[in-house]
């Protein structure tokens, strides 16, 4: 028989984790969630006594016990055995102990705290659970605990258990070390202090429960996808309002490889993605979906796979273009609304519809959100499985309940626009840019061309400023974008959104450039294209305001690349849109394609002509707290740069909407006691200002809720 082997000091202490009733005297019997102190191990065996009664020893099975790692303190001839865990750990662990027992008891007698304490026993737990994983912050650990110490504290006083004083930070004071005088100070101010936490966590509740209304979020988890692309491809997932028809969310984006895996193998369990900002307004939205969009990057063409031959697909040469491939979408507006209980671990099927060569992924997106029902034949088995749950709060909320699912690594996508608060601290300067459509010719080429749009952003000298696009959450910036290109299409329909976000001080001198391509499907002559012809267009406008958020008919600019210097930003002094052209050259003007040649002749710069029968649209929308669209409320922000237009730009501040302020709630109250301060001789600024603010109130409740004033009022 083996010999006995002592234990090392760091596994002398454990948990049992199943019931061990063997009825011997060899034996030491064991109930879920005793604790053992561990004296010798045999093999499979553990040779010790309960933590609650020293007295029985026996032995046990190892595969019933979990070891925690401990040390020994000997103090003198004694030896006392010690988890080595936080002291806030074992506190919360004795603590749940001892409740339990009591709210068992509460149930039988149908005592009114029964469900208080469970809740408090479920946060313990939580909390517990945070602090050993060990990924929090100094701070938020800092918090954490302090929470934990409130929560036992009104917890023993809802129980009648004895109280327990702490010092300031919430440390248990030892009695032995501490003077009988000091203690009884600290038992009154214990006393005090429970009575407050008691009132405050009543409020508390209140205003989660306000949070709540205002800002939801959707958890989403891509766990496997299935689909013969035979090339590597974006997986673009976002919201879809079916029947506004349009986005509601940034896209997150998944780089899935041609093997069938997530080209980034450290996410390869970890695909998750809050889609947040969501209002009241969205969950009560008639028909919402998550739509995925599959990109193949690959060649331009792809043939029908051969199963007998090849595995693969037979391509041409031409790698790296982006081609239009399917749609996967899920209904999920009971999820959304809350209809249907979600859980992150139910696991949705949503099955994949391939579209063909030319056609648009907007019309497939119709197409699927139309069909009631996608066939078994139409699918394949091949698509998309998803887990999702909706969560209540916004990402900071989410972050401290839910860390387990809320690792560093989970992207975030906001919601296009504005939510509907905005709480101090919400800096944002976002810009969403779609592809709309487009029109070209087919200049010098026999067939319809293959038109590649690259985005760029560049400054006034025509530098690209970098890392400033961004596909979708989760994926790193670029510094240019590539549409997809439908094949021999001149007339092209992209639909595709994504976000620009430019730093405020690079924003008012920036512009968009874009650049159209033909791309061959021959390698060798795919090479020698250049861009045929390119557009742009300013951020801000001449008053000072951004870009409207609007769809904008830009114009479409030919180049001779003879002539042609791309660090030569002369283009700047042309005309960017149709509006633009058709106020300069007849204000009113209905027509623009029946210019005579003699006023196109007027638009040309650095080889770059005018094209009338080539165009391209785009639509944008800004979401910005620092850059405002509205030209009066600008003038009240920058009023010391005219200051002989203070009195008119208070007035017409009056007009401006209530939603427009408070996206520049800040900026303006600085504004307006700046001109209070600077202007403290002069009576007409004094009403004015009054008058302003007066006003400027009422249209801003006037649009908010109940609710909502009651989480700005308690904004500092």
């Amino acid at each position: 028989m083996a010999k006995h082997m002592p234990s090392p000091d760091r596994i002398k202490y454990g948990v049992v984790i199943s019931n061990y009733l063997e009825n011997n005297h060899h034996s030491l019997k064991l109930n879920v969630g005793d604790t053992v102190y561990i004296f010798d191990e045999n093999g499979d065996w553990y040779f010790g006594c309960l933590v609650r009664n020293q007295s029985q020893r026996g032995s046990f099975p190892k595969a019933f016990v979990s070891t925690k790692e401990s040390f020994i303190d000997r103090a003198g001839h004694s030896e006392i055995v010690k988890p080595q865990e936080p002291p806030i750990v074992q506190e919360i662990t004795s603590v749940l102990r001892e409740w339990g027992v009591l709210w068992k008891q509460l149930y039988v007698t149908n005592n009114p705290h029964f469900e208080t304490i469970r809740n408090m026993m479920y946060e313990l737990i939580d909390w517990r659970r945070q602090i050993l994983s060990g990924t929090l912050p100094v701070d938020e650990l800092k918090e954490i605990k302090q929470k934990a110490t409130v929560k036992i504290d009104i917890g023993n006083a809802l129980l009648d258990l004895d109280l327990v004083v702490r010092d300031e930070c919430g440390s248990i004071l030892n009695p032995d070390t501490t003077s009988t005088i000091s203690l009884y100070r600290a038992h009154e101010a214990a006393t005090r202090r429970i009575k407050q936490q008691r009132s405050l966590s009543k409020l508390d509740v209140q205003n989660q429960t306000s949070s709540y209304c205002y800002c939801h979020s959707l958890y989403v988890t891509v766990k496997n996808f299935v689909c013969r692309v035979g090339d590597d491809a974006d997986l673009l997932m976002t919201l879809y309002d079916a029947k506004e028809s349009r986005f509601i969310s940034e896209n997150y984006l998944v780089k899935w490889a041609k093997e069938g895996l997530a080209k980034d193998l450290d996410q390869l369990n970890s695909l998750k993605v809050l889609f947040t900002d969501l209002g009241s307004k969205d969950l009560a939205r008639e028909k919402v979906y998550l739509v995925c969009q599959i990109i193949r990057i690959g060649s331009m063409e792809m043939k029908d796979v051969d199963h007998k031959r090849t595995s693969q697909y037979t391509k041409k040469s031409l790698e790296g273009v982006r081609r239009p491939f399917g749609v996967a979408a899920m209904d999920i507006t009971d999820i959304i609304s809350g209809k249907l209980e979600s859980d992150e671990d139910r696991q949705y099927f949503i099955p994949f519809v391939q579209c063909s060569e030319r056609e648009f992924l907007e019309n497939v997106i119709k197409k699927v959100l139309s069909a009631k029902e996608i066939s078994q034949r139409e699918h394949k088995g091949q698509g998309l499985w998803v887990c999702m749950k909706l969560f209540h709060g916004d990402v900071k909320q989410v972050r401290e309940e839910h860390p387990h699912l809320m690792s560093p690594s989970t992207a975030v996508a906001r919601k296009m626009g504005f939510p509907e608060i905005i709480l101090p601290g919400d800096v944002r300067n976002d810009l969403y840019l779609t592809l709309v459509q487009g029109e070209f010719s087919k200049g010098s080429k026999s067939t319809e061309r293959n038109v590649e749009v690259t985005v760029k952003v560049c400054n006034e000298k025509g530098q690209v400023i970098s890392d400033v696009l961004s596909i979708g959450a989760g994926c790193s910036s670029l510094n240019e974008y590539r549409s997809v290109i439908y094949y021999h299409e001149d007339k092209p329909k992209w639909m595709e959104t994504f976000k620009v976000a430019i730093p405020i001080e690079e924003f008012y001198s920036a512009h968009l450039k874009f650049t159209f391509k033909h791309r061959s499907s021959n390698d060798a002559k795919d090479k020698s294209e250049k861009f045929f012809a390119m557009s742009f267009v300013k951020l801000m406008q001449e008053n000072g305001t951004t870009l409207e958020n609007n769809i904008h008919e830009l114009l479409v600019f030919k180049v001779d690349h003879k002539k042609f210097d791309e660090s030569d930003v002369n283009y700047l002094s042309l005309p960017s849109t149709q509006e633009e052209l058709g106020a300069q050259v007849q204000p009113g003007s209905s027509s623009l394609g029946n210019l005579p040649k003699s006023i196109l002749a007027s638009y040309q710069n650095g080889g770059l002509t005018l094209t009338v029968k080539d165009n391209f649209s785009i639509s944008t929308l800004i979401c910005s707290t620092k850059l405002t669209q509205n030209v009066h409320l600008l003038g009240l922000l920058k009023w010391w740069a005219k200051p002989e237009d203070l009195e008119k730009n208070l007035k017409a501040l009056m007009q401006v909407d209530g939603e427009e302020v408070v996206k520049f709630l800040q900026d303006t109250l600085d504004a307006l006691f700046s001109i209070l301060m600077q202007n403290s001789d002069s009576d007409l600024f004094d009403n004015l200002v009054f008058e302003t603010l007066q006003q400027s109130s009422s249209l801003l409740w006037w649009k908010l809720d109940k609710d909502t004033i009651l989480i700005l009022s308690q904004v500092p």
